[in-house]
């Protein structure tokens, strides 16, 4: 089971938590992305994220699938903000439960990486003196 959710609300990492509960599952692993004060010796005020919001659920069905055949998960969840999110906000939390933790701790770090390199959100640095569109933007 998945639990995607692109949201201009703030994140609640309970509802990422209740996404993957589940009593077999020995392993649970939950990131959780903030938007942190420095990016390249930068002062950041803040980060804004677009996303093409139908495609992003679909590639982030699809990374689902590509998890689930690589390792033995029960649970899957991805929950995303988009909108301007200031220093110290949370911009995403994922999450996986599994059987074991070395499973989930894997697919954990692949799901971020995948959302990284394929998932439509786009997000812009806004740092004290300019901006910056750190993917690249449609």
């Amino acid at each position: 089971m998945a639990s995607f959710i692109i949201s201009s609300s703030l994140l609640n990492v309970a509802d990422v938590e209740s996404a993957l509960a589940d009593d077999s599952c020995g392993g649970v692993v939950i990131f959780i992305g903030n938007v942190r004060e420095k990016s390249h010796d930068r002062n950041v005020v803040a980060l804004e994220f677009e996303a093409y919001e139908p495609m992003a659920l679909k590639v982030l069905e699809s990374i689902a699938q590509e998890i689930k055949e690589k390792w033995n998960v029960e649970h899957i969840a991805l929950h995303h903000r988009v909108g301007r999110v200031e220093v110290g906000g949370t911009a995403v939390i994922a999450g996986i439960s599994s059987k074991h933790r070395a499973e989930a701790f894997e697919s954990c770090a692949y799901l971020m990486s995948r959302l990284k390199e394929s998932v439509p959100i786009w997000k812009k640095e806004i740092f004290q003196d300019g901006e910056e569109w750190i993917t690249p933007h449609p």
